[in-house]
């Protein structure tokens, strides 16, 4: 007796339609996703900008707002990954109703309406408050490094830049004398449909790099006429990316340093320390967590490797995204500083910053001569020594770091797609949205 197998009969057509809800089960991410964006999100901020009449109706911003943010929350970044999803994966179709936008559409779509989609951030951010996963009990604030959309080694730094320049100048003077010289010689070899004295392409290729070496240093000394900016987390920082606490280069009406440096690829990127030792050209990527379930309050990008300068804007912005202020706060030893603490205790904020590790084989007295200017520090340094374990610090690490692994790990974002530090700063605000929507959806399940 034969064995019977179900059929595989891959030519049937299927007599209905297929229903949406059936393509994944119910639960699922993708219908979590469609919904909140369909019925719990106002798009419109997206949807006033098309107000043309045009013969041929344009895909749903809806619909591709939802494909952008499941698409975040499941790893898919580029607009081609997600063109792809749309013809191959069942849950991206559940999303998108079987529509298939090209990769330019959701390009365009991210593009044209960046700021708006970050703005989504706070909608969903209020609707985790809502669902009771929000506390603003304790907060923890940290910072991660993510590589920009450019190449470390497409950056130059001032002295480089100094050199170059001259070396290039002289170069296309000479170039251009030459041509200059035998330009009666060459009118004669190319006739009469031609001057002769047409500027070779090889130096125009050199003239076009010297005018962008001379753009490049120019930046970086306007960077160091204009003021410091170590109060807006947000500013554009110091070029080199490695400016201390006392900020000597900028304002400081001093040039640039020889290792200030500026990326050609993407201009406002900045060399950031690696965690493996080395460098990157790259950003800073900072958020704010709630110790209650993990949800990302606050955040920001900022071009400066120092933390510091980020603290209090982050802690205002969770006032500003939710109306209250959080109880706790914990950072690491980047965001400390005596100005900091002040700031801390002027919004009634008990903050929990490390002021640093102490040096091996420090005793307590050398501990308390390291802060004799810094009071504030120094009796947090002390709080923090006799709690020991059970010390409110501790919530630093266990909040905030499982949320980098989950986007950097889990998520596998580790570059940002985009160019710009406005650019960079919305692409950032949808991860920490679609990490947000994850926790609203497995809170909802």
């Amino acid at each position: 007796m034969s064995k019977t197998f179900r059929a595989w009969d891959v030519d049937q057509a299927w007599v209905l339609p297929p229903s949406l809800q059936d393509f994944v089960p119910a639960g699922h991410l993708a219908h979590f996703v469609r919904d909140t964006v369909r019925e719990g999100l106002d798009l419109s901020a997206i949807l006033g900008r098309y107000t043309e009449d045009r013969s041929q109706p344009p895909y749903h911003p809806a619909m591709l707002v939802a494909l952008l943010l499941y698409g975040y929350s499941r790893g898919l970044y580029s607009s081609r990954q997600l063109a792809r999803a749309c013809e191959e994966r069942l849950d991206v179709m559940a999303v998108t109703g079987l529509q298939r936008p090209d990769f330019r559409t959701i390009s365009d779509l991210r593009k044209r309406h960046l700021a708006a989609l970050g703005d989504l951030f706070v909608q969903v951010l209020r609707l985790c408050r809502a669902a009771g996963l929000v506390r603003l009990g304790h907060v923890a604030i940290d910072g991660t490094k993510l590589r920009a959309n450019a190449n470390r080694n497409r950056a130059m730094s001032y002295r480089r830049l100094r050199e170059a320049e001259a070396k290039l100048a002289a170069e296309v003077a000479a170039w251009l004398a030459r041509a200059e010289a035998v330009d009666t010689e060459e009118d004669a070899a190319h006739g009469r449909d031609r001057r002769g004295d047409e500027m070779p392409a090889w130096v125009a290729d050199k003239q076009r790099r010297l005018e962008r070496i001379g753009a490049a240093r120019a930046a970086l000394e306007a960077e160091a006429a204009a003021g410091p900016d170590d109060q807006d987390p947000n500013g554009p920082g110091p070029s080199s990316g490695m400016r201390g606490r006392n900020g000597t280069w900028p304002g400081s009406g001093e040039p640039p340093p020889d290792t200030a440096q500026r990326n050609f690829t993407d201009p406002d990127s900045r060399i950031q320390p690696s965690p493996g030792g080395g460098v990157i050209a790259g950003y800073n990527a900072e958020a704010a967590v709630d110790a209650e379930q993990g949800v990302i309050v606050a955040h920001a990008v900022q071009t400066n490797p120092a933390d510091f300068a980020a603290l209090i804007p982050l802690v205002d912005a969770v006032h500003g995204n939710l109306g209250a202020k959080p109880r706790e706060v914990s950072a690491d030893a980047g965001f400390a500083s005596e100005a900091n603490f002040e700031a801390m205790a002027a919004r009634r904020i008990r903050a929990y910053l490390a002021p640093g590790r102490a040096r091996h084989g420090d005793g307590h007295e050398a501990g308390a001569r390291r802060f004799k200017r810094c009071p504030r520090m120094a009796a947090m340094a002390e709080t923090i020594r006799r709690a020991g374990h059970r010390s409110r610090y501790r919530l630093r690490k266990q909040v905030v770091e499982p949320v980098f692994g989950q986007i950097k790990q889990a998520r596998g974002f580790r570059q940002f797609l985009l160019r710009g530090l406005h650019n960079v700063r919305g692409e950032w605000a949808m991860l920490c949205t679609a990490h947000n929507l994850l926790k609203l959806a497995k809170a909802s399940a």
